[in-house]
């Protein structure tokens, strides 16, 4: 049975992407180009985002699986993940990230010239941050390819031995709200013990945290939807229950974070806290979704299909824009809001004039 509520959560949290991406233009982090004047205060609202974006789209990319391989062979699922992810990365590497790397290269001086001079010669010379050739926002992609083939025996075994000791052990563990904290045992291991000695770089060789981090929450994504209807109704039941740990811990993190910095009490406590909070954020969105939004509607149809070419256009788009505003007197807001209204404006004008309509296109950007 098709679950609307995972397809909105999908839509939702693709959405608030562009408005992390745009963010990230003006917090006092690193990114590939920076606003003219940087905000200390969007520090907190880009943390909350932070905690639980990327783990809850694994987390649906693993549910998603589930369904996917019940109508499928492993043969034909490896073919339709490599069409679904590879062909868009490979595409997207060499015509939509170029002009984002272009961009930069201009801002920080270390190039000149138009883009016909920079693509497609230059960005061959090298991986991106050296040289120029990179997937960018697309890591995603490859990410996820790996996980659904390395994992394909396992789930195998998962969908062909449906009464095994792990499905029937986990149906006995989350017969309550509180049970679902079962999974934040092992993303506290990987949290304490990986994270420190492998900072995160999304350059796949080497990324080992952010590897088994997010292997373990595609993992769990399908290893819920074995259990049916028995995790529907418990993140319903405890939707208001996820959501006050999930206010309790995001403030103990930035309280710790705050008062604490580089002390004992941060080293011992802040994994256990980040990952119940990030845990409960994911419980609490799952919970309100299943309550409200799992119905299908015209709207919901039409974004599912345009989030996936959003996704691939969106970053390359805000940096043009970006490019042009970035040196400008304007505040955060006026800044802001156009950078918004324009990636989704211009990427909604791609996709409809000429990703939707013509079906050799289509492939290039994940669609059928």
């Amino acid at each position: 049975m098709r679950r609307y509520d995972l397809d909105w959560l999908r839509v939702l949290v693709f959405g608030l992407l562009i408005f992390y991406h745009v963010g990230m233009l003006f917090v006092p982090w690193g990114f590939h180009i920076k606003n003219n004047i940087t905000y200390d205060w969007l520090v907190y609202p880009m943390l909350f985002l932070n905690q639980w974006r990327l783990p809850i789209l694994f987390v649906i990319s693993g549910m998603g699986t589930f369904f996917a391989l019940q109508k499928r062979t492993s043969k034909q699922f490896v073919l339709e993940r490599l069409k679904r992810l590879y062909i868009p990365l490979a595409f997207g590497m060499v015509f939509i990230v170029p002009p984002q790397v272009y961009i930069e290269r201009i801002v920080k001086g270390q190039f000149s010239g138009h883009f016909f001079e920079f693509w497609p010669l230059e960005i061959f010379n090298g991986i991106y941050p050296e040289g120029n050739f990179s997937w960018h926002h697309l890591w995603f992609l490859p990410y996820l390819l790996l996980f659904s083939l390395v994992l394909i025996p396992v789930f195998n075994w998962l969908k062909h031995n449906p009464k095994n000791s792990i499905i029937t052990q986990l149906s006995k563990s989350i017969i309550s709200p509180i049970g679902l904290y079962i999974f934040i045992i092992p993303l506290y291991f990987i949290e304490a013990f990986i994270e420190p000695f492998f900072p995160v770089t999304l350059a796949l060789v080497g990324d080992w945290f952010t590897i088994t981090n997010y292997t373990f929450l595609f993992f769990f994504g399908f290893l819920l939807m074995t259990v049916k209807d028995a995790f529907w109704e418990n993140v319903k039941k405890g939707r208001s229950f996820f959501l006050v740990i999930g206010v309790i811990c995001f403030s103990l993190l930035m309280f710790i974070r705050i008062n604490y910095e580089d002390s004992t009490i941060r080293q011992f406590t802040e994994a256990l806290i980040k990952v119940t909070n990030l845990w409960s954020w994911i419980l609490t969105l799952f919970g309100f979704a299943a309550k409200y939004l799992n119905r299908q509607s015209e709207v919901l149809s039409y974004c599912n299909e345009a989030v996936y070419p959003f996704y691939i256009l969106h970053q390359t788009v805000m940096m043009i824009i970006a490019y042009l505003l970035i040196d400008l007197q304007y505040g955060f807001f006026p800044k802001a809001f156009l950078l918004v209204i324009g990636t989704f404006g211009i990427s909604w004008i791609i996709y409809e004039l000429l990703i939707r309509r013509w079906k050799y296109i289509r492939p290039l950007f994940g669609l059928k």
